[in-house]
Formats: C-alpha cells, structure tokens, sequence
C-alpha cells in the first residue's frame, strides 16, 4: 500500500488543522491505520490509530483533543486536531499495518511522507 499525507502547515495555539492520508495500491479497509508524530530531536510516536473495525486508540498526549477517522470508500485518513498546542509540533506520518497488535508502533511497516505541523504564534 502507498500512502500520502497532506494538510500541515502553520496554525496559533488553540487553533484547528486537519490531516489526510490518501491510499492506494490495495485494498484499504485490510489495514489498520496510525498516524505518528515525530519532534524535533525525539523519537516517532504513536498518535492515533484506527482498526479495520473503527475502534480507536489515542495517546494520552492528544485524547480529547484529536480525532482519527477512516472513509474506506474513498481509502483516506484523517486526522482533526483541535486545541493545539507547541507541543503538538512535529512531522505527522500515516502509516498502515495488518498486525493483530495495531496499537504498537512497532507492527506499523508502511510509511507515508511527512506533513510538518508548526504550532506558533
């Protein structure tokens, strides 16, 4: 599967962004799908995912505030975040896995490229 993020871009602390991650090459409704972070100088994280069966999973970091979707019709992505903070800056990726472990960063191995996402003022 080949995967396509897009929707970054400069937004102030408390504002809203969303995030899309269009797919191809299979069958889209067969992968779990995540959306990672990574900031400057840290690691990649595990974000956000969602299951071939529409359950979830959030970090602590972003519950309440990010919202993972998926329209298997159209094999896309989302991610609505609101109430964004400095913290939350960071290159996001979407990725997809088939691992039963779809909440583990580590079962994810297809990558999209990078959005940036920069929370100023």
């Amino acid at each position: 599967v080949q995967l396509q993020a897009s929707g970054g871009g400069l937004v102030q602390p408390g504002g809203s962004l969303g995030l899309s991650c269009a797919a191809s090459g299979a069958t889209f409704r067969h992968y779990h799908m995540g959306w990672f972070r990574q900031r400057p100088g840290q690691e990649r994280d595990l974000v956000a995912a969602v299951n071939r069966s529409g359950g979830t999973y959030y970090a602590d970091s972003v519950k309440g505030r990010f919202t993972i979707s998926r329209d298997n019709a159209k094999s896309t992505l989302y991610l609505q975040m609101n109430g964004l903070k400095p913290e939350d800056t960071a290159v996001y990726y979407c990725a997809a896995s088939q691992n039963v472990n779809w909440r583990v960063a580590l079962w994810y191995n297809y990558w999209g490229q990078g959005t940036l996402v920069t929370v100023s003022s």
